[in-house]
């Protein structure tokens, strides 16, 4: 049985400055296992993106694409979806603003096309660039858009209102359905584990780990997290590439 459930966020979190997996980390993520304490990615990346973030990690349950999609072990538990006239509309506007779109699924990332900010966007994150499928919409079912834009977030977000906006980064843009978040995935995970009790602790450095913080009784930001979630959190750890998440996992005793 579980004496807690950690949330770990990926990019400036879990991830080096190279976005890998420290054998620090993935030696930690065991002990937490061995401590009973249930290690869960919470990240906007999906399902194919971070498989061996993962492996290397140890750890097998996650919630992606900012709560779009919840998994634990290899149950699905909760997916939503964005619907194809919609990605098709924000699509046609994005392309007015010069920006392109990606389109995430389960397993599955496409891009409408490539310029400037989707090659800084992704090699930002040290990612390689997804095949060109601007209509994959129609093939594949989409959880979760990214606008590759360096601007323009407060003209979508006027624009779109039934969607939340989350800048994820210096030239992209998440996209998810309005009232889904890192945060709702907390609560379906404890309802799917019918885990109310237990302790729950959030680890995160970003906008898009907000919700994530505050659906968690315990709310650690990294020393290198903004300044409006060093705000929400309980704890303040050290940054990412400075040994951050083995140092609040002490703190409160997980490890």
């Amino acid at each position: 049985m579980y004496e807690g459930i950690a949330f770990f966020d990926l990019d400036g979190t879990l991830l080096d400055d190279k976005s890998q997996i420290t054998p620090e980390i993935s030696e930690a993520m065991i002990q937490l296992k061995e401590n009973n304490i249930l290690p869960i990615i919470a990240t906007g990346r999906n399902e194919r993106e971070i498989q061996k973030i993962k492996q290397a990690a140890n750890v097998s349950s996650c919630v992606t694409m900012n709560g779009m999609l919840v998994k634990v072990e290899e149950t699905i538990v909760e997916a939503n979806e964005i619907e194809s006239n919609d990605c098709a509309t924000m699509l046609d506007f994005a392309r007015e603003l010069k920006d392109e779109l990606a389109f995430h699924s389960t397993n599955q990332l496409f891009i409408s096309g490539v310029n400037d900010y989707v090659r800084k966007s992704y090699n930002f994150f040290h990612l390689d660039l997804p095949p060109v499928h601007p209509t994959a919409y129609h093939e594949y079912v989409t959880h979760m858009i990214l606008v590759l834009s360096e601007g323009n977030d407060e003209i979508y977000k006027k624009n779109f209102p039934d969607f939340t906006f989350y800048r994820n980064g210096p030239f992209c843009i998440d996209v998810v359905n309005k009232g889904i978040s890192k945060g709702t995935g907390v609560q379906t995970i404890k309802d799917y584990l019918k885990l109310q009790e237990i302790p729950t602790f959030a680890f995160g450095d970003g906008i898009n780990d907000l919700d994530l913080l505050k659906a968690c009784d315990h709310k650690i930001a990294m020393g290198n997290a903004l300044p409006e979630v060093k705000e929400r959190a309980d704890y303040i750890t050290d940054k990412n590439t400075n040994g951050g998440i083995i140092k609040a996992l002490k703190h409160y005793d997980l490890i």
